[in-house]
């Protein structure tokens, strides 16, 4: 940690006193004669003249670029090209019959300083021109993956990919993974559809380049995405076919900016490797949303020069030891950081976009492990240990998850790197198994919407809806991802289907029955056949089925009338005349929270519902136009709801569900808990408590100010101290109890004058907030007590008191696991052992 905080340090020490020699001698940013330059706006965007002050060009290494060729008798260009091929037609040399090739070649290579033209960014450059697109501009992953291999094995080391594809491939993923092998540099176009980030820009190990405006705004075109690493600048002025210069725009554009940027880079640093320039550009690039990594704008805008003037940092991300000094991490890229040594802690956040799966593949030398501590969104805690090359996969909720990493060998005392890959899959949507026509998942008979995934190889979702009596249906399949080209196919048992796959990716399809009739429609929803492969995306199947409703309650008009329902099940009904109303009942056998949803409520129409006791009074009521939910704590007995509307309808049904989770000790999620008696008998006390949902969240990992606010309340403080922490304010809901325990000595804030309050408390800081408050320091005599603990341990002397009085007690295989994140139950079980 020292060592890493100090470089970052040391790094703009470097930067402050280059700048103020700058300023001292009165020196000019380097200019270039070339006439044109003056249109070339995008080059003052990125600061390549302050970069030209450093390193002008690039000579000693190739820079190949993968797209339609390049006008190779352009008078800006051919000085500074190499010979290259045609993959297209092997015969004919690279020569450019579409101009997107030679525009990205002027980006990157157009002579500088020659008095004609425009400003390349390399003023002298190796340039490999790959022909692998037509003349139109479009092309395949065959020829893609060709021209890629080709630029690794006839010595390039960076490759430019302004081209791309919705789909992944494992043929093109395995030639990424050849290049990365070859240690040379990928450089690819995010896209221009305003969607989901393209291929090759989305495997892990390429450097996915965005656009902005002038403005520094993210294009509304720009594609975005867990994959973006960088934007540049969209609009370009640059070499085009025929020896002239046009203006052009999108990522094709802004990602030969980047390549040639890091050939800059790569002149001043030649022994770096691929990956540690990746890393120097992201470590480099100007936030422009937030500070940090986000989706929209990867690590920033590309700065040439604080690329050739900043000192690399082997960990960009420091600090953030502490959970409240977590820094971004994508759900799909390579990263590379370091452990200070065994005591260094890396904090991580990551949003999911959905449900699902993040894999992490961790690279490290000498054989070290990683500690990987995982709270998802739901405050679902995993811990597992990552052996290097094998993937870990953490089960995450949609939202942010916070990460946890340290090195298993706490006594390390040296600093390793390592390498970090995620990956993410999605989630196996709610209606499989459903890949065959005779699994098809049954739907209620109405208009409904559903999502769904395509989670597998070759997945394809199979429905069957019935249709009760006749009527018309529409079909509306939607998607949130140009990774999925959606096709509908609709049969009728025993009649002909029919497919609609009319748009291309990410296109909704429709289709409309105007007239059909009772029986089983079977509705198959799939990808188009060439995309085979796992999509990190939903698909949306809107049905409206427009039939007259029979409401199968009736009669249930009045309250001894009502219908019985069952908890957790479904029930359907309808309001088909003005003064129609809806009883229900249900029975509760003890306390319980319960939990009214009622949804399906027609456009238009306000319904209302109303939950009264057996003795017919009043308990709770709502209405909406959307849906409505009644949350209460009831007692054992017998219920009755009744529901209403603004007007009648019988083309929809409404949907109302009751649930209900038995309370013990006023709460829903603590049944068969191991920590029960400990709970209860603390709940009972009251010096702890549930949250607002009458759920304890026993398995939450408990934070400073939790078990803070949890020992002023067990040990009856009453004297405070002024506190003056950055983090707690007056107003902060465990301020006084802070203040409190400080008083006692029992807490103490960060040398950052910092409290971190909802950092997440380990097993070793509980322990040693209890023994403070029992006023035991500790003691350094006797055996170590627990196998994971060693006499330089910072708490051990505590440990071995607690132990030797019996106050903890570790795990079967002997250990104690004392930087492992303490739960609500933990911290509870161990107050209530030492309670009175």
């Amino acid at each position: 940690m020292l060592h890493k905080l100090a470089t970052r340090q040391l790094a703009h020490w470097i930067i402050g006193v280059v700048m103020l020699l700058v300023f001292a001698g009165q020196a000019i940013a380097a200019q270039a004669n070339d006439p044109l330059a003056e249109k070339q706006t995008y080059l003052k965007q990125i600061h390549i003249h302050e970069a030209w002050d450093v390193v002008k060009g690039n000579s000693n290494i190739t820079i190949a670029i993968v797209d339609t060729g390049v006008d190779l008798n352009h008078p800006d260009l051919k000085k500074n090209l190499v010979p290259g091929v045609n993959l297209v037609n092997p015969k004919l040399p690279p020569q450019d019959d579409n101009g997107h090739g030679t525009n990205v070649a002027g980006i990157v290579a157009a002579e500088t300083n020659n008095d004609k033209g425009i400003s390349g960014i390399l003023w002298n450059a190796r340039v490999m021109p790959i022909k692998a697109l037509e003349s139109d501009g479009s092309g395949g992953e065959a020829k893609l993956g060709e021209g890629i291999r080709y630029a690794v094995d006839h010595g390039a080391k960076i490759v430019v990919l302004s081209l791309g594809l919705n789909k992944y491939s494992t043929y093109l993923s395995d030639i990424v993974r050849y290049a990365e092998e070859k240690d040379v540099l990928l450089v690819a176009a995010a896209g221009n559809e305003g969607n989901s980030v393209k291929y090759p820009a989305a495997y892990p190990t390429v450097l996915a380049v965005g656009g902005v405006t002038a403005d520094g705004i993210v294009h509304e075109r720009s594609n975005t995405g867990p994959e973006i690493d960088l934007v540049a600048p969209w609009d370009v002025f640059t070499t085009a076919l025929g020896g002239s210069y046009e203006y052009k725009d999108g990522t094709s554009m802004a990602a030969p900016q980047v390549a040639a940027v890091a050939a800059l880079a790569w002149s001043k640093y030649p022994n770096m490797k691929a990956y540690e320039i990746r890393q120097l550009l992201r470590q480099t690039a100007d936030d422009v949303m937030t500070t940090g990594w986000d989706q929209e704008t990867g690590y920033g805008l590309l700065r040439a020069d604080r690329a050739l003037t900043e000192m690399p940092l082997l960990d960009i991300y420091e600090p953030n030891n502490r959970k409240d000094q977590a820094k971004a991490l994508s759900i799909s890229k390579m990263i590379s950081a370091s452990f200070s040594g065994g005591s260094d802690q890396d904090w991580f956040y990551l949003d999911a976009p959905y449900d699902g799966t993040v894999n992490l593949t961790f690279n490290l030398q000498d054989g070290q492990s990683v500690a990987v501590q995982h709270t998802d969104v739901k405050g679902t805690f995993t811990g597992v240990t990552a052996v290097p090359g094998q993937p870990v996969a953490l089960k995450v909720s949609k939202g942010r998850s916070y990460l946890q990493f340290h090195l298993t060998d706490r006594n390390q005392k040296n600093e390793i790197p390592y390498k970090l890959t995620t990956s993410f899959d999605i989630y196996r949507d709610a209606f499989e198994d459903n890949d065959r026509q005779y699994k098809a998942y049954v739907l209620p008979s109405r208009s409904q919407t559903i999502k769904g995934t395509f989670h597998q190889m070759n997945d394809q979702d199979w429905f069957e809806f019935p249709v009760e009596q006749s009527g018309m249906l529409t079909f509306h399949l939607s998607t949130d991802t140009a990774r999925i080209d959606p096709v509908l196919y609709v049969q009728k048992q025993g009649e002909k289907g029919i497919t609609v796959d009319e748009g291309g990716d990410g296109v909704t399809e429709v289709l409309v029955l105007p007239e059909v009739f009772p029986g089983k429609y079977y509705i198959r929803v799939s990808n188009v056949k060439e995309y085979a492969f796992p999509v990190t995306g939903e698909y949306t199947l809107k049905i409206e089925y427009d039939a007259k409703q029979i409401d199968p309650n009736e009669p249930n008009n009045r309250s001894y009338q009502a219908t019985a329902i069952s908890l957790d099940t479904e029930y359907i009904g309808l309001i088909d005349k003005v003064d129609d109303i809806d009883w229900f009942q249900f029975q509760l056998n003890e306390e319980s929270y319960a939990q009214v949803g009622l949804t399906g409520i027609p456009r238009g129409v306000n319904m209302y519902a109303f939950l009264y006791d057996r003795s017919m009074k009043p308990i709770a009521s709502s209405n909406s136009t959307s849906a409505i939910q009644l949350n209460e704590r009831l007692p054992a007995g017998t219920y009755y709801l009744k529901l209403t509307a603004s007007a009648p309808f019988d083309r929809d049904v409404y949907q109302i569900i009751v649930s209900a989770k038995p309370l013990i000790g006023g709460y829903a999620d603590v049944a068969g808990h191991w920590a029960l008696n400990s709970i209860l008998e603390m709940g009972s006390k009251q010096i702890v408590n549930g949250y607002d949902d009458y759920t304890f969240r026993p398995d939450l990992p408990i934070t400073r100010a939790e078990a803070t606010a949890i020992i002023s309340r067990a040990f009856k403080l009453n004297k405070q101290k002024n506190i003056n922490y950055t983090d707690v304010a007056a107003n902060h809901w465990a301020y006084a109890d802070i203040a409190k325990a400080a008083q006692s000595g029992i807490i103490d804030g960060y040398p950052d004058q910092s409290f971190a309050p909802d950092q997440p408390v380990s097993r070793m800081e509980m322990t040693a907030m209890i023994a403070r408050s029992m006023n035991i320091s500790g003691k350094k005599r006797g055996a170590v007590p627990f196998t994971d603990v060693d006499d330089d341990y910072w708490g051990v002397g505590i440990l071995k008191q607690m132990k030797a009085e019996g106050w903890i007690a570790g795990y079967a295989d002997g250990s104690f696991k004392p930087d492992q994140q303490a739960s609500r139950a933990e911290f509870v079980t161990m107050l209530a052992k030492i309670m009175p």
